[in-house]
C-alpha cells in the first residue's frame, strides 16, 4: 500500500496533465478554427503570402543577375568565363574609364529629373487646387474637369507635344515643329532637349496626384485657425506658411511618394527628349552589358524603397496638424477681384489647353501631313497639302514613304496591337481590382494589427519601384531556359496586375474606412454569408470609388511602355508597336496610335461614368 500510494499519485498527475494538455490544444484549435471563420484573416493571409513572393522574388532575382556571367556580354569578356558568379559587374561599372558615362551622369540627372518633376508638380498642381478651393476664380468647374487630361493621356504624349512645338531643324536636326515652321522660331537646345524639357512634361503629367490631394485638403479643412489669424492682422503670407502649408504637408508628402519613384523610372519622356537617366541607359546597355544593366534597375528600386522607409518614418515623426472631425468652419474664398477672377481663369484655360486639348489637336493634324513637321497647310490656307494616305492606302507600296506599310485603317500590326492591349488591360483591371477590393476591406478590419500593415506595404511597395525595374527584374524571373514567358499575354497580365493592384487596394482601402461597421455587423446578425454581404451590401454602397479601383488598372495599363517595353516584342501592344513606329520615321502612324489611345481612355472613363457615376480622376492620388 505504502508503495501504491505514489504510484496513485503519478496516474492522477499524468492524468492531470494529460487533461491540462488537452485542454491548451482544444483552445489552439478552437483559435485556429476561430482565426479562420474570418474572412478578412483568412485574405490577408493568402494575400500576404502572395505579394511578398511577387514582390521579393523579382528582387532577389534581378539581385543575382548582377553577379552572374552572361555569355557574349563584357562581363564573359572581362573573366575569360561563360558562366559563374562574379564581381567584375560591379568594379567595371563603379570603377572603370566608362563609370561617369554609364553611371554618374545617368544617376544625377535621374535625381534631377526626379526632384524637379516633384517641385514642379506640386507647385502646378497645388496653386492649381488653391486657386479652385480658395478663390472665386471663374470657371472652376471646366478647369477641374480637364486639369486631369494629361494624367490620363499616356506618359509620352507630353513629350511629342513638345517635339511639336518646339522642335527645329536648325537647333535639334530634326523636322520643324510649330514656332520654326509658321514663325520661323528657333527655341535654344536646353529648352527642346534635355532635363528642363523632361522635368516640365513629367511635373505637369504627376501635377494631377498633387492637385486631387492639396485640393482635398484645402476642400475639408477647418478655416477657424486661418480666420483667426485674419481677425489678428497677421500678415497674408505668415497665414501660409505658418498655418495653410503645415496643414497640407501631409498631401505634399504623399505627393512626392507617389511622384518620385514613377519620375525615376520613365523611360519614353526622356527617352523621347533626349536626357540620358538610368532608364534609358538601362535600355542601351542591356545587351552587351547586362549584369551592369541590371546594377541600374537595382539602384532605381533602392532609390524606391528608401522613398517608402523616409515617409515611414515622418508618418512616425509628423505633428499632428489636423483640426477638424467634420467640417467645422465656412472657408471663405479669397476675392480675386472683378478682373483678377477673370485674368486667372483665362490663364490656366490656355495652359491646360495646351496641356490637355492641343495634343489631340496635334495628333490629328499630324496624320494627314504629306511629311513630319511639314505645316504649309496653315500659312497657304491650302488644304490640299495635307494627305489621307496614312490612314487609307490599302496596298504594300514602298514608294510613297510609308516603307511597306499599309494605311492604319488597314494596318493588321495596328489593330493586333490594339486587341492584345485590351486584352491585357482588361485582364489587369479585373484581377488587379478584385485582390485589390479584398486587400482593401481586409486591412480596414484589421487595421491595427501589424500584420495588415504588412501586407497593405507589401502590396504598395511594387508601385514606388520604378516601372523599367519592375519590368527589367521579371523579365529575367520569366525570360530564361527554365520557364520563358516572353512576348506573351501571361507575362504582362502577371506584371500588370503586381504593378497596379495599389490602385484598387488603395481605393477598396479609403472607402472601406468611410464605412460604419455597423452595417456589416447587422448583417452578420442576421446570419447572411460573407459573399453575401461584400457583393448585396458592402460593394454596392461604395461602388463608385471601389470601380475607380477597377479603372485605374485598366486606363494605366493602356498606355504603359515602361513597364512592359522588355516583356514582349515591338508589335506585341500598342505602346511598344507606337515604339516601333516611332522609330522607323512612321511619325503618323505613332501619332494615331497616340490618338487611339487618348480616345480609347477617355470614351472608356466616359462610358463608365454614365453608367455608374464612377470618374477616373475620384481614384488619382489615393
Amino acid at each position: 500500500m505504502v508503495v501504491g500510494v505514489p504510484s496513485i499519485f503519478f496516474e492522477r498527475r499524468n492524468n492531470l496533465d494529460t487533461t491540462i494538455s488537452k485542454k491548451r490544444n482544444a483552445i489552439f484549435f478552437n483559435k485556429i478554427k476561430t482565426y479562420f471563420t474570418q474572412p478578412f484573416n483568412v485574405i490577408l493571409l493568402i494575400f500576404g503570402i502572395l505579394c511578398t513572393i511577387a514582390t521579393i522574388s523579382p528582387i532577389v532575382a534581378i539581385i543575382r543577375d548582377t553577379f552572374e556571367i552572361h555569355p557574349g556580354t563584357i562581363d564573359q569578356h572581362l573573366t575569360g568565363q561563360t558562366s559563374g558568379l562574379t564581381l567584375i559587374n560591379y568594379i567595371d561599372l563603379f570603377t572603370s574609364n566608362l563609370a561617369k558615362t554609364n553611371l554618374w551622369i545617368p544617376m544625377g540627372n535621374t535625381l534631377a529629373l526626379a526632384i524637379l518633376t516633384c517641385i514642379i508638380s506640386i507647385l502646378f498642381g497645388g496653386v492649381f487646387a488653391f486657386l479652385v478651393t480658395r478663390t472665386n476664380m471663374k470657371c472652376r468647374k471646366y478647369l477641374s474637369s480637364i486639369f486631369i487630361f494629361p494624367y490620363i493621356m499616356p506618359q509620352w504624349t507630353l513629350a511629342v507635344v513638345w517635339q511639336h512645338l518646339f522642335n527645329s531643324n536648325a537647333i535639334t536636326g530634326t523636322s520643324n515643329g510649330l514656332l520654326a515652321s509658321l514663325f520661323g522660331i528657333n527655341m535654344p537646345l536646353w529648352w527642346c532637349v534635355g532635363l528642363f524639357p523632361s522635368a516640365m512634361v513629367l511635373g505637369l503629367h504627376y501635377a494631377p496626384f498633387a492637385y486631387i490631394l492639396i485640393g482635398g485638403i484645402f476642400k475639408n479643412m477647418d478655416a477657424n485657425l486661418e480666420e483667426a489669424a485674419t481677425i489678428l492682422n497677421t500678415p497674408r503670407h505668415k497665414i501660409l506658411t505658418r498655418i495653410t502649408i503645415p496643414m497640407i504637408k501631409p498631401a505634399i508628402l504623399s505627393t512626392i511618394l507617389l511622384v518620385f519613384g514613377s519620375a525615376m523610372g520613365s523611360y519614353p519622356v526622356p527617352h523621347y527628349l533626349n536626357l540620358t537617366t538610368l532608364s534609358t541607359k538601362y535600355i542601351s546597355l542591356n545587351s552587351k552589358y547586362t549584369g551592369e544593366a541590371s546594377i541600374l534597375a537595382v539602384l532605381m528600386m533602392i532609390f524606391g524603397m528608401a522613398i517608402l522607409a523616409l515617409n515611414q518614418a515622418s508618418l512616425k515623426s509628423r505633428k499632428n496638424y489636423t483640426t477638424v472631425t467634420g467640417k467645422s468652419g465656412q472657408i471663405s474664398k479669397i476675392n480675386l477681384g472683378r478682373i483678377g477672377k477673370h485674368l486667372v481663369a483665362f490663364i490656366f484655360v490656355i495652359i491646360t489647353f495646351f496641356t490637355s486639348i492641343f495634343p489631340i489637336i496635334s495628333f490629328a493634324f499630324e496624320t494627314f501631313l504629306p511629311n513630319p513637321g511639314d505645316y504649309s497647310f496653315l500659312y497657304t490656307g491650302n488644304f490640299a497639302n495635307l494627305t489621307t494616305k496614312w490612314w487609307l492606302t490599302n496596298e504594300n507600296i514602298t514608294e510613297n514613304g510609308m516603307y511597306g506599310q499599309r494605311g492604319i485603317l488597314f494596318n493588321s500590326t495596328i489593330w493586333d496591337a490594339y486587341k492584345g492591349t485590351i486584352l491585357v488591360s482588361i485582364a489587369c483591371a479585373l484581377i488587379a481590382g478584385i485582390i485589390g477590393t479584398l486587400i482593401g476591406y481586409a486591412v480596414s478590419k484589421k487595421r491595427r494589427s501589424k500584420w495588415a500593415s504588412y501586407v497593405n506595404s507589401m502590396a504598395f511597395l511594387p508601385y514606388l519601384m520604378p516601372s523599367i525595374a519592375v519590368g527589367a527584374a521579371f523579365f529575367i524571373l520569366f525570360s530564361n531556359k527554365h520557364i520563358n514567358l516572353f512576348n506573351t499575354y501571361t507575362l504582362l497580365v502577371i506584371v500588370g496586375v503586381i504593378k497596379y493592384i495599389p490602385f484598387a487596394s488603395r481605393n477598396a482601402l479609403n472607402s472601406m474606412l468611410q464605412l460604419s461597421g455597423e452595417i456589416e455587423e447587422a448583417a452578420i446578425i442576421q446570419d447572411i454569408p460573407w459573399i453575401k454581404r461584400m457583393t448585396r451590401i458592402i460593394i454596392p454602397i461604395q461602388k463608385s470609388s471601389i470601380i475607380s479601383g477597377f479603372m485605374l488598372p485598366f486606363m494605366t495599363c493602356l498606355r504603359e511602355l515602361s513597364l512592359f517595353l522588355l516583356l514582349c516584342t515591338q508589335g506585341f501592344i500598342l505602346s511598344t508597336t507606337l515604339d516601333y513606329f516611332d522609330e522607323m520615321g512612321l511619325y503618323a502612324f505613332s501619332s494615331a496610335i497616340n490618338l487611339i489611345l487618348i480616345v480609347t481612355i477617355m470614351l472608356s472613363n466616359l462610358i463608365v461614368n454614365k453608367l455608374t457615376g464612377a470618374s477616373l480622376d475620384e481614384g488619382i492620388g489615393n
